[in-house]
């Protein structure tokens, strides 16, 4: 079968890369030429040099400087510090405060990536991004969370160290990826007193932090989780939410590309 003659005066197809990328907001045209000039910049994984190469928005990968770049400007991306007394959910079925009145200030339709209990506060993420939502909530990716609980009773090192060798639950074995005491504060008796720790996970099993830390003799009255992956934090208030800054999202998309990929 003879192939189709090429017409000559019909538009290249796709966009050009520096276009394409002026636009997400990574740099002018001019730099964004030079970083290709210099061989900052990839797609799908290999290095572009050439100043004429166009892509598909809607299917490439592109880094610069090996950080994922979101093309698609639709698509939203807010740190939320959830209070204790709010449920993960964007419609509580039971009437209980919930998500929307986070979300209201923004057009897009955001959901929250994984749960917190109503009792924990912290780091949730609300995005609009459906892929990255999966990677980073799934279980089997194994996204990093920090928590830093305040629990009954005064922590041991023996106790640290048997959180990281692992402790046995009802639904499976679980070991902390990392576990160190922050402080601790003795009462009059042997069993009272409180202990600040803070734990590392990859897991996503539901409560594992509070089960842990009650498994092994020190129930939980406060948690709150610090980090979720890449993201910290910091100093938001409970209750507050921002958008990621650049570097966040970056960080963000660059741990997720690369947990699909593994």
């Amino acid at each position: 079968m003879t192939p189709a003659p090429v017409d000559p005066f019909a538009a290249p197809e796709g966009v050009r890369l520096q276009k394409v990328l002026a636009n997400a907001g990574v740099a002018s045209r001019r730099v964004i030429e030079q970083y290709i000039v210099e061989g900052r910049i990839r797609v799908n994984g290999s290095v572009v040099t050439e100043l004429g190469r166009r892509i598909d928005p809607e299917n490439d990968l592109v880094d610069v400087d090996g950080t994922a770049v979101q093309l698609d400007t639709g698509k939203r991306y807010v740190m939320l510090n959830k209070p204790t007394g709010v449920v993960s959910s964007m419609k509580d079925e039971k009437g209980r405060p919930d998500l929307r009145r986070f979300t209201k200030e923004y057009e897009e339709r955001l959901y929250n990536v994984g749960r917190l209990d109503a009792e924990t506060s912290g780091l949730l993420i609300l995005t609009n991004d459906g892929d990255l939502a999966h990677v980073l909530a799934h279980p089997s990716f194994g996204v990093t969370k920090v928590y830093i609980a305040k629990v009954e009773g005064v922590v041991t090192a023996q106790t640290i160290a048997k959180l990281t060798r692992g402790v046995e639950l009802e639904d499976g074995p679980i070991a902390a990826d990392k576990a160190r005491l922050l402080d601790a504060s003795s009462g009059s008796a042997s069993r009272t007193g409180s202990s600040l720790v803070e734990l590392t996970l990859h897991s996503g099993r539901n409560r594992i932090v509070r089960r842990m830390l009650a498994a092994v003799g020190h129930p939980v009255t406060e948690l709150v989780r610090r980090q979720f992956g890449p993201l910290h934090l910091g100093t938001l208030p409970a209750g507050k939410s921002r958008e990621l800054t650049k570097i966040e999202l970056g960080a963000l998309l660059t741990l997720s590309r690369q947990e699909k990929i593994d």
